[in-house]
Parts: structure tokens; C-alpha cells; sequence
């Protein structure tokens, strides 16, 4: 199967990153929201992560890849579409939802994908009706910047949606690591109990946010402190991917950290919400303890 044009639905942070990147890979893109803002701030957001790329010599012609990415608000846009690729947020409902909207306009050749980071791709593709043709496709946040794209097979998937797929995440120039479908794959399974045992250790008052972040970024060779790191994902992203773990495998070294309930009931979401375990409503990013 050849894919020509990809579908995307959610214009958020990780939407308009795969946006960007199948459109500057010469795919003509569908980008779906249900919010006209969004959509306007995703082409924004794109316009402006091309124009950072033009300044470093690695993008020539803004315009013409622009001119590949279409916005719309309704389903039947992307009846052409070879490939979906779903980027809506970390909830099973949302998702669920979704496929039933988006079921009556595909073309029966046409490959669905979740950006999901932790749900199970098996249960999401048999919720889509089509579970053959469905894959787990989760890139990783930022999308431009970061070389990897986890592909996960539900165990209906067949060989043809997988080599598409895959071949799709290629001509993007990204690296591929195959993932059995299990809660939160291969990344997060690693990444966010680590996130999570930071909170736990700023929550026991071990450390301070400013000493837990300086230690992991000094003392481990980590570019970004864990907290930090928690703050660019979304905590509640964070405790959705934790809970998906903990209900999923029944142990309690993935229960989520109290404080990050706390944080996620207070709304205190991270950069998205202006206040995380940084205030970033200043000039400058602020400890919140």
C-alpha cells in the first residue's frame, strides 16, 4: 500500500508536530480538530517551528510545505486519507469516541494509527472496527526534534498495515523500535515510573524541585530535570500514563505519587496550564516548592 495523504486528528502540541513532519516529507496532510482555534494556533505553532528550522539551514521553503497541510473540522475530509493517524488526548473514552465519528468516512484501504503512549492498542483496535488495519504509531514529544516512533501491533494487525507503517515512519526520517503491545510500551514503561519517583521524592521532602532536577541534569547526564521533563508533558498526561500502568500490571511500584493527583486536581497541568512544579507565568520558570 502506498500512502499519499495522512489524516490527523488533534491539532495539539503532538498533531501539529506530525503535521509538520508529514508535510515536510512531501505527504499532503488533513489536520482535524473539532476547535477552530486550535487549528489556527497549530498552523502557527508549525509555521514558526519551520521558520526556526529555515534559520538553522535545514528547511529552504516554508510555503511549499505549508501548502500541503489542509484544516478542517469535519470527518468526511479525510474520506482520502491513506493513513490516520489519531493524536487526541490520553483517554480511552475520547479515543473510543472518535473512531465511532470517524468510522463511516474512511476508505476500506485506509490505515488507522494512535499516537496513545501507554493504552492498549489490541483494545483500541477493536474498537475502531477495522483491527486489522489499526497500529499504534506513538511518536515522541517533540515531534521535528525527537528520532523516534514506537510502532506497537495490536494482535489483530496484519502484515500489510505494519509494513506500511513502518515505511510511512522511514520516509520520516525517524528510527523505528518495535514494542509488544503492552501497558505504555517500551518509553514511558521506563520513563515516567522514574517521573513518578521523582515526585515521590520532592512529596517525602527529600529534595526540593530546583535540587531534584539540578541532581538528575548534573548527576545523570539528563538534558532536562524529571520534574521539568513532567511539567513539558502534562501532568495530567503523566498520571494517565501511571494509571494505565498500575491498573495494567497490579503493582504497586506504579502507584501514581499523591502529589501528582494533587497537582492534576489543583490544575496545575504544567507549561500547557502556566503553572506545573515551575510557575511559568513570569519571565522566567519558577519553582512552585
Amino acid at each position: 500500500m502506498t500512502v499519499k495523504q495522512v489524516g490527523i486528528i488533534g491539532a495539539g502540541q503532538m498533531g501539529s508536530g506530525i503535521a509538520q513532519v508529514c508535510a515536510s516529507a512531501g505527504y499532503d496532510v488533513v489536520l482535524l480538530d473539532v476547535s477552530k482555534d486550535q487549528l489556527a494556533k497549530a498552523l502557527d505553532l508549525i509555521e514558526r517551528g519551520l521558520n526556526r528550522l529555515v534559520q538553522k539551514g535545514k528547511v529552504n521553503d516554508t510555503k511549499t510545505v505549508l501548502a500541503r497541510i489542509r484544516t478542517t473540522s469535519s470527518f468526511a475530509d479525510l474520506s482520502n486519507a491513506d493513513l490516520v493517524v489519531e493524536a487526541a488526548t490520553e483517554k480511552e473514552a475520547v479515543k473510543r469516541a472518535i473512531y465511532d465519528e470517524l468510522k463511516p468516512h474512511l476508505k476500506d484501504s485506509a490505515i488507522v494509527a494512535t499516537n496513545t503512549s501507554s493504552i492498549s492498542i489490541t483494545r483500541l483496535g477493536a474498537a475502531s472496527g477495522r483491527a486489522e488495519k489499526f497500529i499504534g504509531m506513538h511518536f515522541m514529544n517533540p515531534v521535528p526534534v525527537m528520532q523516534l516512533i514506537e510502532l506497537i501491533r495490536g494482535i489483530a494487525t496484519d502484515d500489510a498495515t505494519f509494513e506500511a507503517t513502518r515505511k510511512v515512519a522511514e520516509t520520516l526520517g525517524k528510527t523505528v523500535a518495535l514494542s509488544e503491545d503492552f501497558p505504555a510500551f517500551i518509553v514511558n514503561r521506563i520513563l515516567l515510573p522514574m517521573i513518578n519517583e521523582a515526585i515521590y521524592v520532592l512529596y517525602e521532602g527529600v529534595g526540593s524541585v530546583e535540587s531534584i532536577d539540578t541532581a538528575m541534569k548534573l548527576g545523570a547526564n539528563h538534558p532536562m530535570g524529571p520534574l521539568e521533563l513532567a511539567d513539558f508533558i502534562g501532568l495530567d498526561t503523566c498520571l494517565a500514563i501511571m494509571g494505565v500502568l498500575y491498573e495494567g500490571l497490579s503493582d504497586s511500584k506504579y502507584r501514581p505519587c499523591p502529589l501528582l493527583v494533587k497537582y492534576v486536581e489543583a490544575g496545575w497541568l504544567g507549561r500547557k496550564a502556566g503553572r506545573g512544579f515551575y510557575d511559568y507565568r513570569g519571565e522566567t520558570p519558577v519553582p512552585t516548592r
